[in-house]
């Protein structure tokens, strides 16, 4: 099977990277667990989370999906939102 490709700028240079099957399985995992955040349909959330750890996604990898939806300006992080403790 073909690799597919994508092009990565680093410090001007742009280089080639190969994507197998299971890298492109583990990133679309990740888009959809964004995906669910900004729509909030947090019900799907740890359906999606636990399909990203059987595909063998780290958990500091899901963290960053989740921290970066909340420290984003979205909908669902607007002041009230969220409970305090």
């Amino acid at each position: 099977m073909k690799k597919q490709t994508f092009e990565k700028q680093e410090t001007g240079n742009i280089q080639e990277q190969a994507l197998g099957q299971d890298q492109i399985l583990k990133v679309t995992a990740l888009l959809y667990l964004k995906e669910a955040l900004v729509t909030q349909k947090y019900e799907t959330c740890r359906e999606l989370i636990d399909t990203a750890k059987k595909l063998g996604i780290k958990q500091e990898d899901i963290s960053t999906v989740i921290e970066d939806y909340l420290n984003a300006d979205n909908p669902g992080n607007k002041k009230g939102n969220r409970l305090r403790l």
